[in-house]
């Protein structure tokens, strides 16, 4: 799949993901790795922490897992949000591909991009957002409505 965002892709993703892992996911309500994944879960998303200085903790109700092959199969992750330095993200996706049998999207939060990382995740199959905030793109696309609920 290609590198799009245009906004019929965006809707797509969002009324088809239910289970998103969310890579670099914090326990501080005050940063976007908190509040974002907040936000996804009030609009009905099961929402799967990892961040390996977190694991084994319980952030907004979930397990946070230390890697993506810890997250049980069970779960079917369909998206990874990814909360990382640009420079970061090619290992991360590298481990998606690897851990996430269910995948279908690797989303790269607003001021994150790596064409490294998306061109992999692209060659694998999967769709790439990049430079995008679910908390922006998600009432911008369908209104105060959540596509879930």
């Amino acid at each position: 799949m290609a590198d799009s965002t245009d906004d019929e892709t965006l809707r797509r993703i969002w009324r088809e993901t239910r289970v998103i892992a969310v890579f670099g996911m914090t326990d501080d309500p005050a940063k976007p790795s908190h509040y974002v994944p907040k936000f996804l879960q009030e609009q009905g998303y099961r929402i799967v922490p990892v961040n390996p200085v977190l694991a084994g903790q319980n952030v907004l109700g979930e397990t946070v897992y230390g890697s993506f092959a810890d997250v049980p199969a069970e779960l079917a992750v369909d998206m990874v949000d990814v909360f990382r330095r640009s420079e970061r993200v090619p290992p991360v996706v590298s481990e998606a591909l690897a851990d996430l049998p269910a995948l279908r999207t690797i989303w790269m939060q607003m001021g994150i991009s790596n064409q490294e990382a998306a061109a992999a995740a692209i060659a694998h199959g999967k769709t790439v957002v990049q430079d995008r905030c679910p908390r922006v793109e998600i009432p911008r696309l369908f209104g105060a409505r959540s596509p879930l609920l």
